[in-house]
């Protein structure tokens, strides 16, 4: 079989594009492994401007001293740049600025001076008020002295020294005539030696628990009471001298009141006549003349 018919038109047009195509291959080869390489750079034929010759800076710097026409005026304004808040950061939140609270100073408790004289304790401790007569008060502490008196509320009493440990008073009835606390303490005269303060307490004294509601008149007046028990209601009937809850003695009657005497204390206590509903009806029999026998 013939591969190339030379006689055939087609397969001359064939053969020529295929060497055509053949030679372009080979020229494109050539150019990308030889051609890139073998380039030469291209020469700038600018000639460089010379530089001015030193001599020639000196000249035109002469000029401008000699002429002082060639000067201009600078107008120079500063730029201040602007203050930055107090606390505040360009990167940061704005932080209100914290108004500071007022010091408020405390001042130091001044202590309280250790008084220069000791009293612990009084006998008696304890007393009932409007207690007729005057009184003796024994006051015991330490580093007493003979110069020093004992002072009640204010009012300085005689003071018997007795030991560094002990000091005597009398107190007056009108002292302890109401209830309440009294103040106690030892001073001297000049002040400058004196105690602590103690207390004496002055209570209500006992009264007697019954109400007056009646009076039986008898010749000679020896008249009798009718007393009523406030906490049992019941009636008694006394006379003058008689002692009644253990402790109280009637020593008057009179159609107005009843008059007892506490007997370990010596206090007296009135009690008025009374018509109280809530202490019963009230008992008053008509006074008898002497010549009248009481009924049997």
């Amino acid at each position: 079989m013939q591969l190339f018919d030379p006689k055939n038109p087609n397969e001359k047009k064939k053969m020529i594009a295929a060497a055509v195509l053949g030679v372009a291959a080979l020229a494109v080869l050539g150019y990308v492994f030889f051609g890139g390489s073998s380039a030469k750079p291209t020469t700038n034929n600018t000639t460089p401007k010379p530089s001015p010759t030193p001599a020639r800076i000196v000249n035109e710097a002469q000029t401008l001293v000699d002429d002082p026409s060639t000067y201009l005026p600078v107008n120079y304004t500063p730029i201040v740049a602007a203050v930055s808040q107090a606390d505040r950061n360009i990167f940061a939140y704005y932080v209100a600025p914290v108004t500071p609270l007022p010091v408020v100073i405390i001042p130091t408790p001044t202590p309280t001076p250790t008084p220069p004289v000791v009293i612990n304790s009084l006998m008696p401790a304890n007393v009932y008020a409007r207690t007729p007569t005057d009184f003796s008060l024994q006051i015991v502490g330490d580093r007493l002295t003979p110069g020093l008196r004992v002072s009640i509320d204010g009012r300085d009493l005689p003071t018997r020294f007795i030991n560094p440990q002990q000091l005597f008073t009398t107190v007056p009835a009108t002292l302890i005539a109401n209830p309440g606390s009294r103040q106690v303490m030892v001073k001297s005269n000049d002040g400058k030696l004196y105690s602590n303060a103690i207390v004496l307490n002055v209570t209500p004294a006992p009264t007697p628990n019954y109400a007056y509601i009646g009076i039986i008149g008898k010749p000679h007046f020896n008249d009798t009471a009718v007393l009523q028990d406030k906490g049992s209601k019941e009636l008694i009937n006394v006379v003058r001298g008689d002692v009644v809850g253990g402790r109280f003695r009637v020593v008057s009657i009179s159609e107005n009141e009843i008059v007892f005497n506490d007997t370990p204390l010596k206090i007296k206590h009135p009690v008025g006549f009374t018509a109280d509903a809530a202490n019963g009806p009230q008992f008053r029999p008509p006074v008898r003349v002497s010549d009248e026998e009481p009924p049997q």
